[in-house]
This record gives C-alpha cells, structure tokens and sequence, in this order.
C-alpha cells in the first residue's frame, strides 16, 4: 500500500533575477512500512526533498500524495495539521529546547494535537515514551545534562509521542560517536520491523544508508543510477 507518492516534482528557488533549479522532476513511491534511505552528497537536493516530504516546503511543480493526500497546494493550516499528525522529525542537531526537562521536550506536540488529554495524561505518556528508551531515570534532566545518544533518544521519543505513520530522519547519527550511531540507526530498524512504522533515512553516509531496505540516490535534483535494495531487504517491496 502507497503511504508517499511524488509525481514530477520540480523546485525552484527565486534568487532575485536568478532561478535556481534543485529538483528537476522526481518521481518515487514509499509504501507504508518501508524502511528507505535518500542518499546523495551536499548540494545534491535531498534535503529540499525532504522539506516537502516533510510538509515544510511545496514543490514549484508536480503531485505530492501522503497518506492518500494531494498536498501540493495544501494551505500553511493544512500543511501544519498534517505535520502534527501524521509525521515525526528526528533531526542531527536534535532540535531539542534548552533549559526545558526531557519529558517537557516529548510532550511538547501533545499540546497541538491531544486536546482530548489533560496534562497528567499527557506526562503520562512522556514518561512511557521515555521509558521504552531507557531514559526512566532522564525524565527532568536538561539536554545539557545529557549525552548526544539520550538526547537523540529523546528527539526519537518526541517524533513518536503522536504515533505518526512516518519517521523523517535527517542525519541523524551526524554528531553522534560510530557506536552511538549504530544503537540509533538499531532503535529505527526496530521501530521500522516491530511497529510498522515508515522510516525515512535522510544522509550522505553510504554505510548509514545501508541500515535501510531501499536506497534512493539523489544526484544534481534527480534520481541517480536507480533504486536498489540493501542487504536488509528481506521484506522490502
């Protein structure tokens, strides 16, 4: 079954008099439950792509169907519910706020999103959340007072709090140590085998790219040499 579908997308950024393409007609489709990898050097346009994948952007031109969804010309408001609902972040850089507890941090969509929860019901969660990270014993520490891996561990918390049918990862082992990067890029092969959940592995690295079942290359805005699966790909379609 099709979770993501992009149909000819272009984008094109307006510099002044300048136009500056960066995607130059991409079409792929993600199923739900697969486990892919957009690889591609600096400058090569994957990040642009997953800015729309990921509701942050809008293409120039082409379809972008989620969840069944055209959402090329979607409204900000539109754009914004479906980030909240339907997708998780995990960011290099963690993206978490300073001076702000670990479950603070995980919690924070809910206040979007679980109108139906009160605030009880929603540390509650938290605190699950943290725990099947093993961070029961983090809930009121500070980023600062944490490692790379249990801050990253708190963003994968934060990106899961909604139960979203999709992961958007965007290096996420960028800042960590190679054996706190392979516990991470674990805790996705897991969450991707155990709980159905599409992973969408945005990096540059070829042996990040591997954990993946599927790899896309991304080379000047346009699919390069193929999609190939990985050695993983036992279930990949």
């Amino acid at each position: 079954m099709k979770l993501i579908e992009l149909k000819n997308i272009y984008k094109t950024y307006h510099l002044g008099e300048i136009d500056v393409p960066v995607l130059k007609g991409i079409s792929i489709e993600i199923g739900q439950g697969e486990f892919v990898a957009l690889m591609g050097a600096s400058g090569s346009g994957k990040s642009t792509l997953m800015n729309i994948l990921g509701c942050l952007d809008r293409p120039s031109e082409g379809e972008y169907w989620l969840d069944g969804e055209e959402l090329s010309k979607a409204s900000s408001d539109r754009m914004a519910q479906i980030r909240n609902k339907k997708i998780g972040f995990v960011f290099q850089s963690f993206n978490l706020l300073p001076r702000t507890s670990a479950l603070d941090n995980v919690i924070m969509p809910l206040a979007y999103t679980a109108e139906h929860l009160n605030d009880k019901q929603m540390r509650q969660r938290g605190m699950e959340m943290l725990k099947r990270f093993g961070l029961e014993t983090r809930y009121h520490h500070e980023p600062s007072q944490l490692s790379g891996g249990q801050q990253q561990r708190v963003a994968i918390s934060r990106a899961l709090i909604n139960n979203p049918p999709v992961i958007f990862a965007d290096e996420p082992t960028g800042n960590l140590d190679s054996k706190t990067s392979e516990e991470v890029l674990e805790m996705f092969k897991r969450l991707n085998r155990d709980e159905g959940i599409t992973i969408i592995l945005v990096t540059h690295d070829d042996e990040v790219a591997h954990h993946a079942k599927r790899v896309i290359h991304i080379k000047d805005g346009m699919i390069a040499d193929g999609i190939y699966n990985t050695h993983n790909a036992e279930t990949a379609t």
